[in-house]
């Protein structure tokens, strides 16, 4: 616990089991409650793996994709009372020590969502971020601040802290149940009012760790920009749909 609000840590699995013990092992549990895997129909041994490391593990007996994975995490960890939910990736990809870290910042109430970012600092090409990667990261943030009106590092990390409060005012079932979940719920937070911070995060990428090859970068990307776009036409009063309904 920190400052009285229970902790909890979500991981969205998808054949992690050459990653899942090294990230556990680093999980501060003397402040997190509860761990809670969700393996989308991995093909390896992640679920088992989970359950014998004692992680509270759920499974989709079907491949639902990777926003999916996350909408069964997020509706878990507050149904089990968690005031602070933290999304890793169990690839290890994402330091987990920084876990304690993002949760005070919630916790403080400054923060209604905090961002583990790669960008901040030097550590995304220092871990081995590819440069075509980087350059559409810096790209397409430079292009969503404007639209969205925030001034972030990055909306792309997969590492990031929530207050239960700030989830329950999103509706995450709106949301894609691809990569592009991650974008759109940001975009969400942005379309609520939520207070965003961000710390800075060193990334390794490495063969175990997950990543998604150039055509569905593409794909996100894509989806990305109609996302941010989508969000300021909504703002201006000029476009509705499901994610941002009417302008307030």
């Amino acid at each position: 616990m920190l400052s009285g609000q229970r902790v909890a840590v979500i991981l969205p699995a998808y054949n992690a089991a050459r990653t899942l013990e090294r990230t556990y092992a680093e999980i501060p549990l003397d402040i997190v409650d509860e761990v809670i895997l969700t393996d989308d129909a991995s093909r390896d041994n992640t679920a088992e793996l989970s359950r014998r490391l004692g992680i509270h593990t759920l499974v989709h007996e079907t491949n639902r994709g990777y926003g999916a994975n996350q909408k069964t995490c997020y509706a878990e960890a507050l149904a089990r009372g968690a005031d602070i939910v933290v999304m890793l990736h169990p690839d290890y990809q994402y330091s987990p020590k920084l876990v304690a870290a993002m949760a005070a910042m919630v916790a403080s109430g400054h923060f209604d969502v905090v961002l583990g970012s790669r960008i901040l600092g030097t550590g995304a090409l220092q871990g081995g971020m590819p440069l075509y990667k980087y350059i559409a990261n810096r790209a397409l943030t430079f292009v969503e601040n404007i639209l969205l009106g925030l001034k972030l590092s990055e909306y792309h990390t997969g590492y990031r802290a929530w207050s239960a409060t700030a989830l329950r005012k999103l509706d995450l079932a709106a949301c894609d149940d691809d990569f592009v979940f991650d974008n759109q719920m940001l975009a969400l937070a942005a379309w609520a009012g939520l207070s965003i911070g961000e710390i800075s995060c060193p990334t390794k990428y490495f063969p175990e760790a997950s990543s998604i090859n150039f055509r569905r970068s593409v794909t996100y990307g894509l989806g990305v920009l109609s996302t941010a776009v989508k969000y300021r036409l909504a703002r201006w009063g000029w476009h509705h749909d499901k994610l941002f309904g009417h302008a307030s």
